[in-house]
């Protein structure tokens, strides 16, 4: 008596499902591209360090006041034994080298430009002007735009 087949054998299965896996892994990471996610994320982290750094001196002088680490300054408060310039708003100072830079204790991987009482936090790996961290020293505010990421 003859047997006619009648669909695929479980071996012609099994290696036609290794081929579309040695594919797919290969061709996908081709079309998934997260470097722009990563920035954003990056950027959105940065955000968040720099408004707990502002709360963060902004109720120190509270606390405190404004004598800064030694006692004699004027406008500083002393954040983990540094001194951080802070704005006649109570936040930390912005620009390049402001108090807002000092009191992030740690920018590493970011480009900061910006005249006070603003300052702009880039990553410096890529991602173009309009990625970016922005602070504003008067308010104590920052901002997060993640277009050119």
């Amino acid at each position: 008596m003859r047997t006619t087949q009648s669909g695929f054998t479980l071996i012609e299965l099994v290696i036609v499902i290794v081929i579309l896996g040695l594919l797919a892994a290969t061709a996908l990471p081709r079309f998934i591209n997260i470097t722009k996610d990563a920035r954003v994320a990056s950027v959105q982290g940065v955000a968040g360090g720099l408004r707990g750094a502002a709360s963060l001196a902004k109720a120190q002088l509270m606390v405190s006041g404004s004598a800064g680490c030694g006692g004699t300054s004027t406008l500083n408060v002393c954040m983990d034994g540094v001194d951080v310039a802070v704005a006649s708003t109570g936040y930390p100072t912005g620009g390049s080298g402001g108090g807002i830079v000092t009191a992030m204790q740690g920018t590493d991987g970011y480009s900061i430009s910006g005249a006070a009482p603003l300052a702009d936090f880039q990553p410096a790996n890529g991602g173009g002007s309009t990625c970016q961290a922005e602070y504003n020293a008067q308010y104590g505010s920052v901002t997060v735009n993640s277009d050119g990421c």
